[in-house]
């Protein structure tokens, strides 16, 4: 036990040992499935299962913000941190059952891979405009959220085996690139689908135990109704950082790593039994993270008490200290689930942004390029990205909640409003959808930059709401594709 408490046993070690193997061994296995071909490499085939595709799609989408970030903040806030989840479950449902059907049916008709490649089949564009557009999000928002990953990583390295901050970055970095870079989309489902496990396992176990081991639940909430007022009251929020919590929700429709999972099922009609087991996943981890930044904040009091007095570290310190140390040696193998999940996810969409869109369809547009050519250049590209990533996250200074959101929202409201009218709506237009993502990356940067407006409202509900407004408007005066009436029976499943 070091001097903040964080246990340094080696069945600690050993049982995060072991999730690092089984990743490992996971990248090594799928290394010749990936091989075949870009659309292997990005997409897996297109063979997905529905819990495959459930726990990927929940788990790449809640990344360390969850267990690290919503418990700081449930530590911080009190009950009302609830509604940073309400907002996104509900989003996440509409789009299994609903969004993300359609995105299946109409990008496996069309042969598409990546998210610019469905914009511009859906608008016809064979200027590669939208293309264009499209990787300026991808990659300003994709590094960021890449870097924030890796910084959670190497924070709760740092607070749970101590070493250094910069170390843990490295080994987390490390991790992701390996099997990433060998076993592409395949085996970032396989390795979500398993650290989902490893999220729910903890999420649940160590809540319990710590509000067993405290004296139950009525102690708990007796001792949480002394630290402040309206610390137990859920509505005890403001009404601007209530419209923030639930526009996290607004990040949903927009970052490609979650939409490439409902493209990725092998049959659309069972998005509806994958959006229930989702769902179900995503409540049971939400509400485990919550009780976690409850139960921390009993027993410590105050962040004085926690490690660099941060209540990010209460998820590994609360685990360090009530749970037999090979458990708690899985309870920070899940949160480096939550990382990798997300940062694996991430560098995929970042990689295919360069290799397939930019390089593919623009650079080398009319060349016919080996496949395993584009498989290794995509693995070059991917390692190219986690560098940037990890320098980032090295030297920056950033509270993981707040930055992963930035990162979350500003794709949200680049892509979210132009996906779901494009899916709904025939008369969007490639103009619309052009200003859509122009208008919400410039809102989303613009205001976080401005400190009066960020503490006045969460930039990604402007900057969704302004995208919305801007694909609309300009769509009403542009022409929408000529085949807009047939793209639609395709997203409704008549793909004849």
């Amino acid at each position: 036990m070091n001097v903040l408490g964080v246990t340094t046993s080696p069945w600690a070690l050993a049982a995060f040992l072991l999730y690092v193997f089984m990743m490992v061994a996971v990248g090594i296995i799928t290394t010749r499935y990936s091989s075949r071909g870009i659309g292997e490499f990005f997409l897996g085939g297109r063979k997905m299962k529905s819990f495959v595709v459930a726990l990927s799609a929940v788990t790449s989408g809640r990344s360390a913000w969850l267990l690290i970030g919503v418990s700081g903040m449930a530590f911080t806030r009190g009950v009302s941190a609830v509604w940073s989840v309400v907002g996104y479950i509900l989003v996440e449902l509409f789009m299994f059952v609903y969004a993300g059907k359609r995105l299946r049916y109409f990008t496996g008709k069309k042969g598409d891979i990546t998210i610019p490649d469905y914009m511009e089949s859906r608008f016809d564009d064979h200027k590669h405009l939208l293309r264009l557009v499209s990787l300026i999000p991808i990659l300003i928002f994709m590094t960021a959220y890449v870097s924030a990953q890796f910084s959670a990583g190497g924070k709760s390295l740092s607070a749970s085996f101590n070493i250094t901050q910069q170390q843990g970055i490295l080994i987390t970095a490390g991790i992701v690139i390996f099997y990433t870079v060998l076993g592409g989309f395949l085996a970032v489902c396989l390795t979500d689908m398993l650290q989902g496990i490893f999220m729910i396992f903890a999420l649940m176990i160590l809540p319990v135990i710590a509000i067993i081991q405290f004296g139950g639940l009525g102690k708990l909430l007796a001792t949480l109704k002394d630290v402040s007022p309206g610390y137990l009251d859920p509505f005890a929020i403001s009404v601007g950082a209530l419209l923030g919590f639930l526009g996290i929700g607004f990040g949903s429709p927009g970052n490609p790593h979650i939409l490439n999972k409902y493209m990725s099922i092998e049959d659309p009609r069972k998005l509806n039994k994958t959006g229930l087991i989702g769902t179900v996943w995503n409540v049971l981890m939400a509400w485990g993270s919550i009780f976690i930044g409850l139960a921390g904040r009993a027993i410590y009091q105050s962040a004085a008490n926690l490690p660099s007095q941060d209540p990010e570290n209460v998820y590994p310190l609360l685990g360090s200290q009530h749970l037999h140390p090979f458990l708690f040696g899985l309870t920070i193998a899940a949160i480096f689930a939550a990382i990798m999940s997300t940062a694996s996810s991430q560098l995929l969409v970042a990689s295919s942004a360069v290799v397939r869109d930019a390089y593919q369809k623009i650079l080398a547009a009319g060349r016919q390029i080996p496949e395993k050519r584009l498989v290794w250049l995509s693995r070059l590209v991917t390692l190219l990205v986690s560098i940037i990533a990890i320098f980032l996250a090295a030297y920056g200074d950033k509270v993981i909640f707040y930055l992963v959101l930035f990162a979350w929202g500003g794709l949200g409201a680049a892509f979210g409003p132009a996906i779901l009218l494009s899916l709904y709506w025939k008369k969007t237009t490639r103009a619309g959808a052009i200003a859509g993502i122009l208008v919400g990356s410039a809102t989303e940067i613009i205001w976080y930059l401005i400190p009066s407006l960020r503490a006045a409202l969460a930039e990604y509900v402007p900057a969704f709401i302004l995208s919305f407004l801007a694909v609309i408007l300009v769509s009403l005066y542009t022409r929408p594709p000529e085949n807009a009436e047939e793209y639609m029976r395709y997203m409704k499943g008549q793909l004849e």
